[in-house]
């Protein structure tokens, strides 16, 4: 009893600590008022204080799931904030928190199982750490935490029944698997002309892939839009974010960017939401290879002006490869779909553009800046025109 009594009291004075550390540095701004919190934190005992710590940080955490953040969007968001040991603090707290619940959304259990290794309790920043650098790292997270905005929630939160659960995950068909062997294959070869060929050829799968889908028929009409979101990170954010939006366009999907937050969210149905994340993904890389090639050629004629010439080289690759993928799914739909199957195709497009309405009733168009360097933006046309193709074959 008299341990127990003993232990009590512990705890206790524990969460007194922590609540004196919060008050001094979470609500105020600087470095004054984080010492002060690590101070107190650091003069406490070490167990108690640290299991009050995880337990506050974990309700911070459902907080943020109440507030429409997936464990993705936490990750991505602490990561462009802060560093690396906050990041391994944030993905423990995050795996503690959704310990507790017997059934996740099938996103949730997918995101939940990228993320890192998480780091052993008390080594959030590294085995060298003192107490007091460790208690900085923690409320500097805690203070990002508690400032989350709320934003478009894309699924049920934890806790949910599991029989209002959705089934969402990777898919393993033959198509997908082939999608991503040429974009692969496209992102692993020094050849632009060849790059794009692949590139070219995974788009027409992509589309194929859509068209077959709507070939389901009333299956397909009873689905419903989902929605994703995908990180969208300095610098030259805004051609990444028009290149996204071009890469969802093409696959009758809609993108909707948050420049403050650093991420786009996509509107559309799973596979195409799915086609449209391996696209991108593959499209930045190569624009990227791309970008250096020509940049480098740039510098050897003795040009300096890197910035400009990149961000219009990458608005240039955005605004040319829409036009090509668009064409590209408009001419395997023209070939591909039947009298049956368009009006499919037309009320999933129908589908799309209500549910990212709904999502974001109140949306703007950016004025796009910086394509004003005519060398870069002639680059990056030639990148996106690098190769000509029919069927997803060269032409020699």
């Amino acid at each position: 009893m008299a341990a127990a009594q003993q232990d009590g009291a512990g705890s206790a004075e524990a969460v007194d600590i922590v609540d004196r550390a919060f008050a001094a540095a979470l609500h105020v701004d600087g470095d004054t008022a984080l010492d002060t919190g690590a101070s107190l934190l650091a003069a406490g005992e070490r167990a108690p204080t640290e299991a009050a710590l995880t337990r506050r940080g974990e309700e911070f955490v459902s907080r943020a799931w109440q507030r429409g953040w997936l464990p993705a969007d936490l990750v991505r968001h602490v990561r462009r904030q802060l560093a690396g040991p906050h990041v391994r603090l944030v993905e423990t707290l995050i795996s503690g928190e959704t310990r507790r619940y017997e059934g996740l959304d099938g996103r949730w259990t997918a995101q939940l199982a990228a993320l890192g290794t998480a780091a052993a309790p008390g080594a959030e920043s590294g085995p060298a750490a003192d107490r007091f650098t460790r208690a900085t790292v923690t409320l500097e997270l805690f203070r990002l935490l508690l400032r989350l905005p709320a934003i478009e929630p894309l699924g049920p939160p934890p806790g949910t029944p599991p029989s209002l659960l959705s089934t969402v995950h990777v898919s393993d068909s033959r198509a997908l698997g082939r999608i991503r062997g040429l974009l692969a294959k496209a992102e692993a070869t020094d050849y632009p002309a060849e790059a794009e060929a692949l590139t070219a050829k995974a788009q027409e799968l992509m589309a194929r892939h859509s068209v077959d889908d709507a070939h389901l028929g009333e299956a397909a009409q009873a689905q419903a839009p989902g929605a994703i979101r995908i990180g969208v990170e300095a610098p030259y954010e805004t051609a990444k974010a028009i290149l996204l939006d071009a890469v969802a366009r093409a696959n009758r999907c809609r993108s909707v960017w948050n420049e403050e937050l650093g991420f786009s969210t996509v509107v559309g149905f799973e596979r195409d939401l799915e086609v449209v994340e391996l696209l991108h993904t593959s499209l930045l890389i190569q624009g990227t290879a791309a970008m250096t090639g020509a940049e480098a050629g740039q510098r050897a004629a003795g040009r300096r002006r890197t910035k400009t010439f990149r961000q219009s080289f990458l608005l240039a690759y955005a605004h040319r490869l829409g036009d090509r993928l668009t064409a590209t799914t408009a001419r395997v739909t023209e070939e591909t779909a039947d009298a049956e199957t368009l009006p499919v195709l037309a009320a999933r497009d129908v589908a799309v553009t209500d549910e990212a309405e709904r999502m974001f009733p109140r949306t703007r168009a950016t004025r796009v800046r910086g394509a004003s360097d005519h060398d870069g933006w002639h680059a990056g046309t030639a990148a996106a025109e690098a190769a000509r193709w029919t069927r997803g074959r060269l032409q020699k």
